[in-house]
Formats: structure tokens, sequence, C-alpha cells
């Protein structure tokens, strides 16, 4: 089974990349989202760098100053916001279908983590 979800408190990751259309899922506490393969390796790779921001801005600010960092794609515009050990995650997607979904810092951190896991850290690392 090619299927692979991870999920935990207040968020949920799926791939299933021999599905027709919708390969990949986003899930918060109350709601979900199935993504098409550009939609989610855009939402996989932007996360990635975000974070990555997040944590190399850490050196740079004082411990009570927060962060807003948004990057966009022709298919997710996403958004962090709050401090760089404990920020949140919003995303919405601009192809075509309206959808927007949030995470709280303890779920942007776990899923984070759950982006650097195979098979999602695989995904969006080429942009074309």
């Amino acid at each position: 089974m090619n299927r692979h979800v991870k999920s935990g408190d207040g968020w949920r990751l799926g791939w299933n990349p021999t599905a027709e259309k919708f390969c990949g899922l986003l899930a918060g506490q109350h709601w979900a989202i199935e993504l098409t393969k550009s939609e989610f390796s855009d939402f996989c790779r932007c996360t990635r760098q975000l974070s990555n921001l997040m944590r190399d801005m850490a050196a740079e600010l004082m411990d009570e100053e927060k962060l807003t960092c948004e990057q966009e794609t022709s298919t997710v515009w996403l958004e962090v916001e709050g401090f760089p050990s404990a920020y949140s995650l919003r995303f919405i997607l601009l192809s075509g279908r309206g959808c927007e979904g949030e995470w709280l810092p303890e779920a942007t951190c776990e899923l984070v983590e759950a982006l650097a896991e195979a098979p999602f850290c695989d995904l969006g690392t080429d942009p074309s």
C-alpha cells in the first residue's frame, strides 16, 4: 500500500501517490482538504522554507519579538506567525478551489517535524 498518513494533536498529513487527482491531505482539528500533487508539493516545500527561516531568525530577535513571514506560489499562500520557537501556520489555496486552514503553534511544531520524514521530505524538493 502506498498511502502514508501521519497525525498528531490537531493535525494530519496524508500522501497517496497512486490517487488519480488528489494525492495529498491536510487536516486540522475539525477540517480536512485533499490537494493535488502540485498543491501539496508547494505546501511541503514552502512550509519547510518558512520553518527554516523562523529558525534562522531566532538569533536576530529579542526574546519578546514575534515574527510574521509569508510565502506564495501559484497554488498556495502560506504564513507563519509567532516566536521562532512557537508559531502558527496558515495557508490559502490559490488554484481555483476556495480553502483556508490554520494550525496552532503546538500542532505546527509536530507537523513541521513530520514533513522532515518520508515520504513528505521528498515532496516539493524540486520546484518545477
